[in-house]
């Protein structure tokens, strides 16, 4: 959304503010709901930094002005009536008041987004005794042969093994395979990306991968 665009929502069908749907933008958790009004929208949208209208003490609130734990905007849309938003950020820290994640407490996340943080975060921090420290402490000569061991073990096990075994193996090379794409320095992120543009050009060609 860019700010020419601010005026053409439907401010007029709820006194002015518009719900404000929060989700994080790297697991797609939603993290909240808050209201914006118009002067909320375009400090949003200047600085980055998710703003709201807080109807409790009627003045613009910068999610974090006062805690730290800031919203990074990605994105921000209007839905298809023009009359609820949804953004898309990164949380500096918790969300929810009460130190939660989120403050839904049970929202649901993208579990590989999850796993792939945490693989960030064992690559920066290589903590003493982990798996995945051992792993990128090989070198990425040693995580790519890993993850070659890995796909002949899904290859076996889908000739030759139940569908748990499978499932296994394919569990075992999918998290291999964040390691290896972390030692590069990518993340599953741009793998995706790069799935999600060849569907883009087939649908627009009409191919069917």
């Amino acid at each position: 959304m860019t700010p020419e665009q601010i005026d053409t929502l439907a401010w007029d069908k709820q006194a002015g503010l518009l719900p404000a749907i929060v989700q994080d933008a790297d697991n797609r958790r939603v993290l909240m709901l808050g209201y914006m009004d118009r002067e909320a929208l375009a400090v949003t949208l200047a600085t980055g930094r998710v703003s709201f209208h807080s109807r409790s003490r009627q003045r613009l609130w910068t999610k974090g002005e006062t805690s730290g734990d800031w919203l990074q905007l990605v994105s921000l849309e209007a839905d298809c009536d023009n009359d609820t938003l949804l953004v898309q950020a990164l949380p500096a820290g918790p969300t929810c008041h009460l130190g939660r994640v989120s403050c839904f407490a049970d929202a649901p996340a993208d579990f590989l987004a999850q796993l792939d943080a945490l693989v960030a975060q064992r690559e920066r921090e290589r903590p003493n005794g982990s798996y995945t420290t051992r792993l990128f402490d090989g070198g990425v000569r040693g995580v790519a042969q890993k993850v070659g061991e890995e796909g002949v073990e899904v290859a076996l096990a889908a000739v030759a093994q139940d569908d748990a075994a499978l499932c296994g193996e394919a569990a075992d090379l999918v998290f291999h395979l964040l390691v290896l794409l972390r030692a590069r320095g990518l993340a599953l992120s741009d793998a995706v990306a790069v799935l999600r543009d060849r569907h883009a050009i087939d649908r627009a060609s009409g191919v069917a991968r």
